[in-house]
């Protein structure tokens, strides 16, 4: 096989190595409550990949609140979410991800995470693979969150690579328009009515080789 272009990964977090979805819907579920909002499971799907302020932008609709409630809400969200990551472990891995990331490594390509969320770093750390990535990228990273290319585009300078030479994997729509805005190479995992636009589509990582990755992008 001809030597890959592709030099380096650039991996969401939430939905693509573990699912934190369900500890996000539960902190937003408990904020909502107590602001007397309406927020359900299906909800939760529209804020994948989106940053904590514009999710709860989302969540508030058309109503107005003051910029220190809309901070003081935000906190306590995520003070939530803290309290629920706590229980996860390895064992929260998603089928596939950490294979493929070793696979990556062992190749002599380069890993990075690109996650809007600022607690990215403590989740990899519970999961047990913080030494899988040679930089992360995270909401603390880039002022400008997706769907804007930035924190890919940061990614990629972290690990020296153009965005031309880099894989973004991703299962949200804004993720994957991202990184297309990036002129990086895409991987949409889910279903093609949430990633379409991504230039290879698979339902999961589970049972994914690196090379047949690599055949079906350099095709």
């Amino acid at each position: 096989m001809a030597v890959s272009k592709v030099k380096g990964f650039i991996f969401d977090l939430d939905g693509v190595i573990t699912d934190t979805a369900e500890y996000h819907y539960r902190g937003w579920k408990r904020l909502a409550d107590e602001e007397g909002l309406s927020f359900s499971r299906e909800d939760n799907e529209h804020l994948r990949g989106i940053a904590r302020r514009e999710s709860l932008m989302l969540i508030l609709k058309d109503r107005v609140y003051p910029e220190e409630k809309i901070q003081e809400m935000m906190e306590r969200k995520n003070r939530y979410y803290l309290e629920f990551i706590k229980e996860i472990s390895p064992r929260d891995l998603l089928p596939g991800a950490k294979e493929l990331l070793e696979e990556i490594r062992e190749a002599g390509l380069k890993n990075a995470l690109g996650s809007a969320s600022k607690n990215a770093g403590e989740v990899i750390e519970r999961l047990g693979i913080r030494a899988l990535f040679d930089v992360v990228s995270d909401g603390h990273s880039v002022e400008r969150q997706k769907p804007a290319p930035d924190l890919f585009l940061h990614a990629a300078k972290q690990l020296g690579l153009t965005p031309q030479e880099c894989v973004v994997v991703e299962d949200a729509a804004a993720g994957i328009e991202a990184a297309r805005s990036g002129s990086f190479r895409t991987i949409g995992l889910g279903p093609r009515e949430r990633v379409g636009n991504a230039e290879l589509i698979l339902p999961n990582l589970a049972g994914v080789k690196l090379v047949d990755l690599l055949k079906a992008l350099d095709h």
